[in-house]
């Protein structure tokens, strides 16, 4: 099993975020224009603490478990990513066609690790709208590829050059050697 939690750095923006959006209400008694970033800082307080509070993600070998909610891989038809990495946004279509948003607040490289294990233990499923073997370069049936792809010839040399090696072989064959120079009484 591999846990998957939300990063702390979420919270502490957040916490951050409604400490400047305190401050601003407090400035917008003296200077009204300080209600503007106050708002702001507000929306983003509330959209970093809803990240930081985000259940985490736990990969077991026969299912996936988001926050207390199972989903065997076997159920998983579809994972396809929003473009967002940081946070990472997946969709994840079930068999029964429903959708799921999985969200996962971290770095990148924890982001990438979950979709890496995601996509590769989703057999079922089709990851951005490739079926999993295509996706992973995974051949069907490999005898098949192997026997459809011959291998191409590629000319080595120019079609005169090519006569001039047959016209030398062949003179080689009947003579024995291609030095006029040295017969056999010279050797």
């Amino acid at each position: 099993m591999t846990r998957y939690s939300p990063s702390r750095n979420y919270l502490t923006a957040g916490l951050v975020a409604l400490g400047m959006a305190a401050l601003s209400f407090w400035l917008a008694t003296r200077w009204s224009v300080s209600v503007v970033p106050g708002i702001l800082f507000s929306i983003f307080a509330v959209t970093l603490i809803f990240l930081a509070t985000r259940p985490p993600v736990e990969i077991h070998p026969r299912h996936l478990r988001i926050g207390a909610r199972d989903i065997p891989w076997s159920e998983i038809r579809g994972v396809d990513l929003t473009g967002w990495t940081s946070p990472l946004i997946l969709m994840i279509t079930l068999a029964n066609s429903s959708r799921l948003v999985m969200i996962y607040p971290a770095d990148i490289d924890s982001s990438m690790s979950l979709l890496r294990q995601i996509r590769r233990l989703a057999h079922a499923a089709l990851l951005d709208g490739i079926p999993h073997a295509e996706f992973w370069g995974e051949s069907q049936n490999p005898s098949a590829s192997r026997k459809r792809l011959a291998s191409p010839r590629y000319p080595l040399l120019r079609q005169e050059d090519e006569e001039e090696v047959e016209r030398l072989y062949q003179r080689l064959k009947t003579v024995g050697h291609l030095d006029p120079k040295n017969g056999p009484e010279e050797s």
